[in-house]
């Protein structure tokens, strides 16, 4: 399988327009256009019955003490865990490509709805997690939310598309369903993958 998603090339920073929050010189950090970006994919194997397409960054900080806190910052050795900026399931066989804008155009407080769109059924990002405290923005964030790393994180974070080819129509989840709930109901059931990795950060020092 082969996968492109316009805008982004393999190792190379995302754009400002595909991310949640852009870097500001006064502010740290302003919101964005929070854009997805056109994904294209192709070569898909016989038997495929669906897709999934999970967007991941690997980098988020695992103790978020000092995050976006003046005078300190998030050590680049602070151990790490996944975030999941878009968690889209069930994509029909003929799908063949999300496009720009078509799953988030814009920040939207409290989030995006979950469940049934017209190219598939959107999960809950972590999102969902990351701003359940504050009063203004808390809420369920479906489908795609871009970059937001922290202002003051030391390490360079990385962004990873992929879309996996099925060998079952649906995998059978709905509600608030999440990214690691996606890598389990997959098991025994991927044909194919294809992933390109983006970077970002809001850090001028990285």
């Amino acid at each position: 399988m082969r996968i492109t998603v316009e805008g982004i090339s393999e190792g190379k920073p995302i754009p400002g327009p595909f991310a949640f929050a852009v870097p500001d010189p006064k502010e740290h950090m302003n919101l964005s256009d929070n854009r997805n970006p056109k994904v294209v994919w192709d070569g898909a194997p016989e038997g495929t019955r669906s897709f999934a397409l999970l967007v991941v960054d690997p980098d988020a900080p695992t103790d978020a003490s000092d995050v976006n806190q003046e005078g300190k910052t998030v050590p680049e050795e602070l151990p790490r865990a996944d975030f999941y900026h878009w968690v889209l399931v069930d994509i029909p066989a003929e799908v063949r490509q999300i496009d720009e804008g078509e799953d988030s155009d814009g920040v939207t407080p409290r989030g995006k709805s979950t469940g049934r769109v017209e190219k598939g059924v959107r999960g809950a990002n972590d999102y969902t997690d990351f701003l359940a405290g504050d009063p203004d923005m808390k809420g369920v964030y479906g489908g795609y939310d871009g970059p937001c790393p922290p202002w003051n994180d030391e390490r360079l974070h990385h962004y990873i598309f992929t879309v996996y080819a099925l060998d079952v129509t649906s995998l059978g989840l709905d509600g608030d369903f999440r990214g690691p709930d996606v890598i389990k109901a997959m098991e025994g059931h991927i044909l194919d993958r294809a992933s390109v990795t983006g970077t970002y950060t809001l850090n001028a020092n990285v």
